[in-house]
């Protein structure tokens, strides 16, 4: 049982470090918030797992899954929120210098939506 916590306890690690160094590496927001979105919620409910197996059938468990299961509703709710507006907000793209047919500005959105 302690190697299947070990195994789900580096994967989350793994991939909150993954999640760190996008945020640190990408140029722009939305490249940024893409990393951190996926990964850093995959990372956040492996390790939250890896703590309930390894609090076995206990109360506790099940609370940790509660919390798993908002995580995985809540997290990329809210990524999705935040790109959301910033596209809204025009938030210009990254766009490499030798790039003659790229726009540095978002496409304007429309109203309705």
């Amino acid at each position: 049982m302690i190697v299947i916590v070990m195994v789900f306890l580096g994967a989350g690690l793994f991939f909150l470090t993954v999640s760190t160094v996008g945020l640190i590496r990408l140029p722009d927001f939305l490249s940024r918030a893409h990393a951190v979105g996926k990964s850093e919620t995959l990372g956040a409910m492996l390790v939250l797992i890896a703590l309930a197996i390894y609090n076995g059938w206990a109360l506790v468990s099940f609370k940790i899954f509660l919390i798993v299961f908002l995580v995985a509703v809540t997290n990329p709710t809210g990524v999705h929120a935040i790109t959301r507006a910033a596209v809204r907000k025009r938030q210009a793209f990254w766009v490499r210098e030798d790039d003659d047919q790229a726009h540095p500005t978002v496409p304007r959105a429309e109203e309705g939506s």
